[in-house]
């Protein structure tokens, strides 16, 4: 009997079609005998310009693809951890390994923020990481960047601006990272949190689908996992959305596991930061939460 196929759901930028076939070629790797499909899907955040903040929201580079595993189009979708809101609809069926949550600083000089110029323009539309550029240089000027990430590369690399901030993980799957080693900062999280599941893919599978259910079992990194839902945890719990400027990052190290957040008002005032140990990702989570109401966060949130 011929094994039906998978068709694994996307969005149809390089970097999503990059992140659905790593997640292609692990399935394949564990289970040859499944015949994989990618299906790129258009969704409203793409076609849609302006600030997240303004046309609806992370939801939009989701929906589409969550409506697609309800009809019955595709039996598995792949998304950014972080693009995907913390009241989602389908349940996350499966984490990978996570990848670099890191911040990426881009310039043409492979600048620090230091190095920039008095006034320098710096290109994000995230709240989170114009809140703690201005924390580093109260004298930037902050742009808002939209787009793929090749072309919001190019805002730094052709001086359109003088810097534009990107996930480092994207940056590597996209094979940009290497071939620009020279124009780009790492952001340690210690100096600059990152957004909860930044770096992480989730899946989500369609209920009906028995293979898409197979697939995803090898697909699941437990720590990864933890990290994630430990990170989303501390979102939900301060009731942040798409406008809010909130960072929260949960990994093990060494054996131990380490929290760190930060949140503010969406202009950067008021900014909250703390770090904690703990023998959990969840001991973390609540930890983190716990300093963040003390000094009463979920106020500065919008």
């Amino acid at each position: 009997m011929n094994e039906p196929t998978l068709r694994i759901g996307t969005r149809t930028s390089v970097l999503a079609m990059a992140q659905a076939r790593i997640v292609a070629d692990q399935i394949a790797a564990s289970l040859p005998e499944i015949k994989i499909e990618i299906v790129g899907l258009v969704t409203k955040g793409d076609r849609l310009a302006g600030p997240l903040t303004e046309i609806g929201g992370k939801g939009l580079f989701t929906q589409e693809l969550e409506s697609a595993l309800q009809d019955g189009s595709i039996d598995m979708a792949v998304h950014s951890a972080k693009d995907l809101p913390v009241d989602q609809t389908v349940a996350i069926a499966a984490v990978p390994r996570r990848g670099d949550p890191r911040d990426a600083l881009v310039s043409r000089g492979g600048l620090d923020f230091s190095q920039l110029p008095q006034g320098a323009t710096v290109g994000t539309s995230s709240f989170r990481r114009s809140a703690q550029c201005l924390m580093m240089r109260g004298d930037l000027q902050i742009a808002p960047l939209r787009g793929n990430v090749e072309t919001r590369l190019q805002k730094a690399l052709n001086g359109e601006m003088h810097a534009v901030i990107l996930a480092a993980a994207g940056l590597e799957r996209s094979g940009l990272l290497k071939a620009n080693a020279q124009h780009i900062r790492i952001l340690e999280p210690e100096s600059f949190v990152p957004a909860a599941g930044q770096g992480a893919l989730a899946v989500q599978i369609a209920q009906a689908s028995d293979i898409a259910s197979r697939a995803s079992s090898v697909l699941d990194h437990p720590e990864s996992r933890q990290s994630l839902e430990a990170e989303r945890m501390v979102v939900a719990q301060l009731g942040a959305s798409c406008r809010s400027s909130i960072g929260v990052l949960i990994q093990r190290i060494a054996g131990q596991w380490w929290g760190l957040a930060m949140v503010s008002r969406p202009d950067g005032g008021d900014m909250i930061r703390t770090g904690r140990e703990a023998s959990s990702a969840y001991e973390a989570a609540k930890l983190l939460l716990d300093d963040l109401l003390e000094h009463n966060a979920d106020k500065l949130l919008m």
